[in-house]
């Protein structure tokens, strides 16, 4: 009988001293007493790092309409870097306008060089409106290049009760040409003709007087105009190059421009949706190709004529 004590009594007491250790060693880890820090613990445990963020490329030499952006001073580095940054990591919202360039940089890239514009404008269309023709702002202005409606009538766009020209994409491109063009005639810098485009003529006038200089980088701005043409050019440098800043979308993921047909009206549609019909379409097709028809009726006066965008045949 003693002999048997003997024997079991040693292995009791090592199965006692192991349940003592690892109990101490596991409130060890819950008070932190290991020695060790909580981040090298959440290292080796792969919990620290559940993703990388790594600082986007920006480039050494940028341009806006083909005036050089001063990058080597820090002020201007750092706020083209900050607009890059933004725009590189608000993923959703660049991948839509990528997506969105291959429908309407087709129509919008003739009409600017048809009209003598630098091609760096379709990227303040995309500032606007991020490439959506019935964006509407707060404030009242509408469609891609983000119209106000007495703005758009003195550029020659219908806006009444029944037709809103502004998200017309043809039509509103060709007016935003012909108010960049007065601008820059009035202002000789394409960068103040964009601040101009964001905050309005009389403001900039205001500002380069104010400061006695008449060069956008070196003008003191507010918050949105102060980061209006660095935006511009972030979206430009981001996507001319989607590869480079993790953008992997292929030509045949873009969406495609509308296949369509023009139909000229001279006469009033009382039922939109049943001349759609009559027409081999349907009126939720004619809003996607048409968003500038806002009523089911479309007044046509006398000796006027309407152009309607039709599905192709």
């Amino acid at each position: 009988m003693k002999k048997g004590l003997l024997i079991v009594a040693p292995i009791v007491i090592v199965l006692i001293l192991a349940v003592v250790y690892v109990t101490t060693v596991q409130c060890s880890y819950a008070a932190g007493t290991t020695g060790e820090s909580d981040s090298q613990i959440g290292i080796e445990a792969g919990k620290r790092r559940p993703h990388e963020t790594i600082m986007p490329h920006v480039p050494r030499k940028a341009d806006f309409c083909g005036e050089k952006m001063p990058l080597e001073r820090f002020d201007v580095r750092e706020s083209l870097e900050r607009e890059v940054v933004a725009n590189t990591f608000w993923h959703t919202n660049t991948l839509l306008c990528l997506k969105r360039s291959g429908r309407y940089f087709p129509i919008i890239e003739p009409i600017l060089r048809e009209n003598g514009m630098p091609e760096d404008i379709k990227y303040l269309c995309v500032a606007e409106s991020n490439l959506i023709p019935t964006a509407k702002s707060p404030a009242g202005a509408v469609g891609l290049w983000q119209f106000m409606e007495g703005t758009a009538k003195e550029y020659g766009l219908k806006v009444t009760q029944e037709i809103d020209e502004r998200m017309d994409v043809e039509k509103s491109t060709r007016a935003a040409c012909k108010m960049l063009k007065a601008d820059y005639e009035k202002l000789g810098s394409w960068a103040l003709v964009a601040a101009a485009y964001n905050a309005g003529k009389n403001r900039v006038k205001k500002v380069v007087d104010a400061q006695h200089e008449n060069n956008y980088y070196d003008l003191y701005w507010g918050e949105e105009t102060g980061r209006y043409v660095y935006r511009i050019v972030a979206l430009k440098t981001v996507m001319s190059n989607p590869d480079d800043y993790g953008f992997d979308v292929s030509d045949g993921e873009l969406y495609e421009p509308y296949k369509t047909r023009k139909e000229t009206v001279n006469s009033t549609i009382e039922d939109l949706a049943q001349w759609a019909k009559d027409n081999g379409t349907t009126y939720k097709m004619l809003k996607i190709l048409n968003p500038g028809l806002k009523k089911m009726r479309v007044g046509v006066p006398a000796g006027s004529e309407v152009t309607i965008l039709l599905p192709e045949e």
